[in-house]
């Protein structure tokens, strides 16, 4: 705990100006941004005595060990920097909301020359109109339902269309009248392009024009007897006014507003927005967040509406938002709002009629999920906490372990060995800051020395992190050359995107691609999470003793005595410590054994994904991949032109000649690369006996890249190969 006078600015230091404060920790982790009217009156503040301040405050300001600020000219600039570097660092202090899920919006694509309407999520993207968002894609899909009846518009994919348009069959919704088949031509591109664009004016609530047209046609048919088409035009007056119904008029005047409610305690808030266009509810959303400092509802909803303008523009910022409590003060954000939208935005609390009763319902609904999320959370953390304290336990411990990395290592056989480590903070798992290594110290399969050089090669950097901050005094020279293959877990989570809605890191480099060195994540002094920069209080080894004695004498030969190790062995799922004979056994009904079993099993999951996906990259390699200058569009015509590379072999200089692109140079260049390589053995197919050359389509490979080994047995029993 650090004593808030230690690193207190000297009087008179501080500017009385506007600005932004950031804070930091010991490791240079900025863990508090703030903004203020007058640098010097705000971060006063918090240099008082500890006991006049908030508690969450006085824990701030004791784990911070610095304190530093950047003057601006207005309160404005104030807001946009505190804004952007709270995206930027994540600051464990500042107000965040913990509903990272990415609300699904219908979406339009303009953009295309067939748009096509579906479901999106995340980023928005330009030329692409946007309704929502909903609170469940299945309200969108209903939607869409009951609309494509009267607008036929495409809404398959692109595979979809091109499979149409290239067998000249509509697909189902083609047949049954929901789409307009443009795929098979049945429609004009223009005049697809209206119907699409006649769906957004419907959406965007101008309904009374197409209801009026369709009943004038539906009598002038009635009139002319044809009562078939009478009747359909009947029925799509009803799916109409049924998708109306389920967005019931809230405000007479047709306007556009969003409605932010605030539901809180002295922990936590529930924020609770509705978007209401057109003087319709078209989207609802809601977020939870601790309330890590000591803060307003004002305050609280300056924070929401950051989080939900800090990336929109124009329409997407409404003419009027509707709060409950004003921020102090008001007028940067309403002209933060403003210059976002680029024209006026009124910001005030409703006072009377149907404005003020809809917030009503608008501040219910952040009640109740103030409610759910309390009555869901009470267990989750009383669990995690109850699993971080019996570890402690068990393992003698000074303290429960708060962050907590597991290692792996994996391989198939002996190829391909790589190792995963992942973190888990406050018993969660933190998945941006997960790594992959390749294991380079040796050649072969030996599971106690990959795990000692995969602990040595972390801890290093780690070491390195220190010396480069002042942290590590003894002068060694850390920098021998080590390289580490690092990556979020992409495989299998999408992009990006992290579960506390960090940037994304790179994703899984494979064995051609080059090693990462110290790129932009360390620099120093910027605040952003590094790669190794922070110790675990305890590190988890997939294994038993062996490997619990390998990860400790890593340690033991880097000189670090201040953390904890232990193992996790499959069998028995027993405990090993270090230098201990007989293992822990934790009960089974042990929240800690199930908290150990979780991290051991995503680190296995996480290494063994790496090592696939590095071991179908080598499946896929060929021979022209070693050739200097032939890149990917003249290899495919290579192929394609000869048809395999087993053809391409017994190929002439002058045949390979003929080829587009490839001159005589380039094609005694594949011709020696080529006859240089040695075909790998035929794959067999293990169901059939059958004996897979280039002509059936399995990519041939090369003594150098051999391909995966072909393995009798079922694919359970191959399976159970893999480590």
């Amino acid at each position: 705990m650090a004593d808030p006078s230690s690193y207190r600015p000297r009087p008179g230091e501080i500017p009385d100006s506007p600005g932004v404060y950031r804070f930091r920790d010991e490791h240079r982790r900025v863990i508090y941004v703030g903004k203020a009217k007058s640098l010097r009156q705000r971060l006063a503040n918090y240099f008082q005595d500890l006991a006049n301040l908030h508690p969450r405050t006085r824990t701030m300001v004791t784990t911070a060990a610095s304190v530093e600020w950047t003057v601006v000219s207005t309160e404005v600039e104030a807001l946009q920097l505190e804004y952007s570097w709270i995206k930027e660092y994540d600051p464990r202090f500042n107000v965040k909301y913990r509903d990272d899920k990415s609300y699904p919006y219908l979406a339009v694509t303009m953009n295309e020359e067939f748009p096509r309407v579906q479901v999106m999520r995340g980023q928005k993207k330009k030329g692409v109109r946007y309704f929502g968002p909903y609170g469940h894609a299945w309200a969108i899909r209903d939607t869409v339902d009951l609309l494509l009846r009267v607008f036929p518009v495409r809404t398959c994919s692109a595979g979809v269309f091109k499979n149409a348009a290239r067998t000249g069959r509509p697909c189902l919704l083609g047949y049954i009248g929901k789409c307009s088949a443009p795929c098979v031509g049945r429609i004009t591109p223009d005049d697809h392009w209206d119907l699409a664009d006649e769906f957004c004016d419907f959406m965007a609530g101008r309904t009374g024009t197409y209801l009026r047209r369709l009943e004038r046609q539906m009598a002038e048919a009635a009139e002319e007897m044809e009562y078939e088409r009478a009747a359909r035009l009947r029925d799509d007056i009803g799916a109409l006014k049924k998708a109306m119904e389920k967005s019931a008029v809230v405000l007479a005047d047709a306007t556009d507003a969003d409605l932010i409610a605030v539901a809180e305690d002295e922990l936590e808030a529930a924020v609770q927005i509705f978007h209401v266009r057109g003087g319709r509810v078209r989207g609802q959303r809601g977020w939870v967040t601790d309330k890590v400092e000591e803060i307003t509802t004002g305050a609280l909803v300056e924070h929401a509406l950051q989080q939900l303008y800090g990336e929109e523009s124009g329409d997407a910022v409404p003419k009027e938002v509707l709060v409950p409590a004003l921020p102090d003060p008001v007028e940067p954000v309403q002209q933060w709002l403003t210059e976002r939208r680029g024209s006026g935005v009124s910001l005030r609390i409703p006072q009377r009629g149907d404005k003020k009763a809809l917030m009503e319902t608008v501040q219910r609904n952040a009640q109740q999920a103030l409610v759910l999320h309390k009555t869901k959370r009470a267990s989750d953390l009383t669990t995690r906490s109850r699993a971080l304290e019996e570890i402690a336990e068990a393992l003698d411990l000074d303290s429960a372990p708060l962050r907590i990395e597991c290692y792996d290592i994996s391989h198939l056989q002996g190829d391909d060995v790589v190792a995963s480590m992942v973190v888990f903070e406050d018993g969660l798992a933190r998945k941006s800051e997960y790594r992959r290594f390749q294991i380079k110290g040796f050649e072969g399969q030996d599971d106690v020395r990959s795990m000692h050089e995969v602990i040595t090669r972390r801890f290093r950097r780690y070491l390195a992190e220190k010396e480069k901050t002042g942290e590590w005094a003894d002068g060694e020279d850390l920098s021998d050359g080590d390289r580490t293959t690092t990556g979020a877990d992409t495989t299998e989570n999408g992009a990006a995107p992290t579960e506390n809605g960090a940037a994304p890191t790179r994703g899984p480099a494979l064995a051609d691609e080059p090693a990462l060195t110290d790129g932009p994540a360390f620099k120093d002094d910027d605040g952003r999470p590094k790669r190794f920069a922070y110790p675990p209080q305890l590190v988890v080894v997939d294994g038993g003793q062996p490997q619990v004695a390998a990860a400790q004498r890593a340690l033991d030969d880097l000189g670090i005595d201040d953390i904890a190790v232990c193992g996790l062995a499959k069998r028995l799922e027993e405990v090993w410590l270090p230098r201990e004979d007989d293992p822990v056994v934790l009960p089974r009904t042990s929240e800690g054994l199930y908290l150990l079993q979780r991290v051991r099993d995503e680190a296995h999951r996480f290494a063994i994904t790496y090592q696939r996906a590095k071991r179908a990259k080598r499946f896929r390699s060929s021979p022209l991949d070693d050739v200097p200058g032939l890149g990917e569009t003249r290899k495919q015509a290579l192929i394609k032109h000869f048809g395999s590379v087993k053809k391409l072999r017994s190929a002439t200089i002058d045949q390979i000649c003929e080829v587009p692109g490839i001159g005589r140079k380039t094609a005694e260049t594949v011709a020696v690369a080529l006859a240089r390589a040695t075909p790998a053995a035929p794959a067999v197919n293990t169901a059939t006996g059958e004996i897979m050359d280039d002509d059936d389509g399995v990519p041939e490979t090369t003594a150098d890249a051999p391909g995966e080994p072909v393995t009798a047995g079922t694919p359970d029993e191959r399976r159970g190969q893999e480590r």
